[in-house]
């Protein structure tokens, strides 16, 4: 597996599970060494990419990725990278 993928079209409304899935699939990624996370925001009026890029910007979550990447090709997600 190189990739986790997170699409959160589901619960764009719900804010706590926006939170537990971000956190799973980094904790996923963390456990399992897996390079990249891909998180799947959604297009709309960037409120949720705005909540995904404030939770990966906390400093518990900062400290365990490399670095994020925004998808030229597709403005409605996000590659989050790691260094295992």
């Amino acid at each position: 597996m190189s990739r986790i993928k997170v699409d959160l079209h589901d619960v764009f409304n719900r804010g706590h599970l926006i939170d537990a899935a971000l956190d799973d699939a980094i904790r996923q990624a963390m456990n399992k060494r897996v390079p990249t996370v891909e998180i799947i925001h959604g297009r709309g009026k960037g409120q949720l990419k705005k909540r995904v890029l404030k939770f990966l910007e906390q400093p518990e979550v900062r400290s365990l990725y490399h670095r994020v990447e925004k998808d030229t090709k597709n403005p409605g997600r996000l590659f989050v990278h790691f260094r295992h």
